[in-house]
């Protein structure tokens, strides 16, 4: 039987960037837009507070865009401050190049086992040879798998690390370096 886990956003992750008031490297997005229209040309930012001082930072979203080449739904989110839009927002790779930013999603994540009680022990399948786990990100969230299975098994991150080399348990993917994208493994007992 084929176990499904699924690595969830909590909130939204803290953006990187200097401020220029305090020198803090950090700003955390409310999911607040600013649209600044010049007759038929749009501005529009995301903005962001850092977590220090509490100065405001603008995350260009538009610049200069011609008010009929913006689908209307997208406006009204801006203008409703969206905080969906904001997350997909900042998922965006070409948004975060532009603006020169990275995102710190520590402690903005979970790992959802099925399991509401606790976390997904393999205590239940302790009398089963092999575990089939399937891994699936629901927002483009870099984690570490190891760290994954051990949260998700209730293993340290040694153990799982050393069950790893031993060749219990295996992937199709790099399990030592960070991923975003969905897999699978199995646990051999």
């Amino acid at each position: 039987m084929l176990n499904n886990w699924v690595v969830m956003p909590t909130c939204l992750p803290l953006v990187l960037r200097r401020c220029h008031t305090c020198a803090s490297g950090s700003f955390r997005a409310n999911g607040k837009f600013r649209v600044n229209a010049h007759h038929k040309l749009l501005d529009a930012w995301l903005l962001a507070l850092c977590t220090t001082c509490g100065e405001t930072t603008k995350l260009t979203v538009l610049e200069r865009a011609h008010v009929r080449s913006i689908r209307p739904e997208l406006l009204d989110r801006m203008h409703e401050n969206d905080p969906g839009l904001a997350a997909e927002l900042l998922q965006d790779p070409v948004l975060r190049r532009r603006n020169r930013v990275a995102l710190d999603w520590t402690g903005a994540w979970r790992l959802d086992t099925g399991d509401p009680a606790e976390p997904a022990e393999p205590a239940a399948d302790m009398d089963r040879e092999v575990i089939d786990v399937s891994v699936r990100f629901a927002a483009r969230i870099p984690v570490r798998p190891v760290r994954l299975i051990a949260e998700g098994c209730g293993l340290s991150r040694a153990e799982a690390g050393r069950l790893i080399t031993e060749g219990k348990i295996v992937s199709a993917i790099r399990l030592t370096g960070r991923t975003a994208a969905d897999f699978t493994f199995m646990l051999k007992r």
